[in-house]
């Protein structure tokens, strides 16, 4: 006869077990955003006479990607979100096909903006992750699922690039595919229904987020800081393959790649980052995550010449980004309960406003400041997500997460 505590125990292994295969959707669909990024010579050499447009390959990806966000996220709110990640498996499947099938760079442009679009699977996994939840393990699922989907975004590079130099880059294209078709029969297998929470029209459902932005403080301040942070951390990955390819290190893209499986430790970090946030609050975690993130600037300005700093400041940055993300995400799903994907979709639509701006500050500073100006970019917007953060408030219990 099973007692109360046996079927607790019981329910703990039900969610571990489902929020273990929601961490592997994230990492694994997102991971097809970035699979393009250590190929690019590859492209290359397949598409001479493209030679000059192959940087569009991971622009339209990217692009796809914030689409993908802004348009299908939020569909999970209207719709079972089990059926919609079936549903985009089945036809990422087919967009990576045409990719390992291009006989030519548009194609394989367009096909890349679909893989973009279709990759935003993790966008419907991590506020399931918060349904699934009670909510003082909220902080907790967040975390446990968010360290997969930074698990593919840091290891996605390193694996294309091996498989790329020994198979080809057709072949990683072809490996996403038989990986995303093992998860589609899991997924079958074991991942129960949503239950949807809206039903409200497709527009007015997209409309609906302006209007969640406005009424939500929170989310305001959360998306902000949010954004600046991961403006830093952009920044950084964007401007160290330059760093390293210099002196005095001289190494290849393989090496820079390989910095990525250092950068993994934040993902280990993010749920105890979780478990934090739902005993102390979001607030705290996120401040002593922005302090993270501004040390780690500090520890890059003074290691433009050593490896050992450079392996420091990655794994502070990557484990102050990415407890702040948890932190903030967990805070956010709490505020409006019924309308978590639209939520979820305005914050991640600015993060990755905020990532491309990063981007954007590494090519302009690197040529004209070098590495000390990489670095003292980086402590702007740490300071940024800091004014930022400390303008806000605490949000009542009711909307910590601690009762809903």
């Amino acid at each position: 006869m099973s007692t109360p505590a046996s079927d607790h125990a019981a329910t703990d292994r039900s969610l571990s077990g489902l929020l273990l295969l929601l961490a592997t959707i994230a990492g694994v669909s997102v991971a097809n955003i970035y699979y393009n990024q250590p190929l690019l010579d590859d492209f290359r050499l397949s598409f001479p006479q493209s030679a000059s447009w192959i940087g569009v390959v991971p622009t339209m990806t990217q692009l796809g990607y914030a689409a993908g966000m802004l348009l299908l996220a939020p569909l999970g709110d209207r719709f079972d979100r089990r059926r919609l990640i079936l549903l985009q498996i089945a036809a990422l499947c087919i967009a990576l096909l045409f990719a390992a099938a291009a006989p030519s760079l548009s194609v394989l442009v367009i096909a890349s903006l679909a893989i973009g679009i279709l990759a935003t699977i993790a966008q419907q996994a991590v506020p399931f992750a918060a349904e699934l939840a009670p909510p003082s393990q909220r902080g907790h699922a967040v975390g446990t699922v968010m360290s997969g989907l930074l698990l593919g975004i840091l290891l996605a590079r390193t694996a294309a690039g091996f498989v790329g130099q020994y198979l080809g880059w057709r072949a990683v294209f072809g490996a996403s595919i038989v990986a995303l078709l093992m998860l589609a029969a899991v997924i079958i297998a074991r991942l129960p229904r949503s239950k949807p929470t809206s039903t409200l029209a497709y527009g007015k459902l997209l409309g609906s987020m302006w209007h969640l932005a406005v009424e939500l403080r929170g989310l305001r301040e959360a998306s902000m800081t949010g954004a600046a942070l991961f403006a830093a951390f952009s920044l950084f990955w964007s401007t160290l393959a330059l760093l390293l390819a210099g002196a005095p290190f001289h190494y290849g893209p393989q090496v820079a790649g390989l910095f990525g499986i250092v950068g993994a430790a934040g993902a280990m970090a993010a749920p105890l980052a979780g478990k934090f946030a739902d005993k102390r609050g979001p607030r705290a975690i996120v401040s002593l995550s922005i302090t993270l993130a501004a040390l780690s600037f500090v520890v890059f300005a003074l290691s433009g010449t050593s490896l050992i700093g450079l392996v420091i400041g990655v794994i502070v940055l990557d484990v102050g980004v990415q407890a702040a993300q948890i932190s903030n995400q967990s805070r956010i799903y709490a505020l409006k309960p019924e309308a978590r994907s639209r939520v979820n979709t305005v914050f991640m639509v600015c993060y990755f406003i905020g990532g491309a701006v990063g981007s954007g500050v590494g090519a302009f500073v690197w040529p004209l400041f070098g590495w000390v100006g990489v670095s003292v970019a980086g402590l702007l917007f740490t300071a940024l997500a800091g004014l930022n953060h400390l303008r806000g408030r605490p949000e009542p219990l009711a909307a910590s997460g601690a009762t809903e």
